[in-house]
């Protein structure tokens, strides 16, 4: 019988389980620095947008939704920085 210690899981369970079900709940979403790379400018892009979002400056998608995380334009962007919530 292998004894698995429950109080202290690996970083791996952790991120295989359901949000409500790990030992400290987090959400899985997080805020994106998204860079344009038509007019350099830096959106800030929820990282399960419901809708496409697009560059105030040139009017490109950034990305758009899937249904659970929002895909990035193809080889385009630049993610900067992830602010986790």
């Amino acid at each position: 019988m292998i004894a698995k210690d429950l109080l202290h899981p690996t970083l791996a369970e952790e991120k295989r389980k359901c949000k409500l079900k790990r030992l400290v709940p987090f959400p899985n979403s997080y805020f994106m620095d998204v860079k344009c790379p038509g007019c350099l400018y830096i959106q800030v892009v929820f990282s399960h947008a419901s809708t496409p979002v697009h560059c105030p400056g040139c009017d490109r998608i950034l990305c758009y939704p899937t249904g659970g995380k929002a895909k990035l334009a193809v080889g385009k962007l630049s993610i900067f920085n992830c602010l986790l919530f």
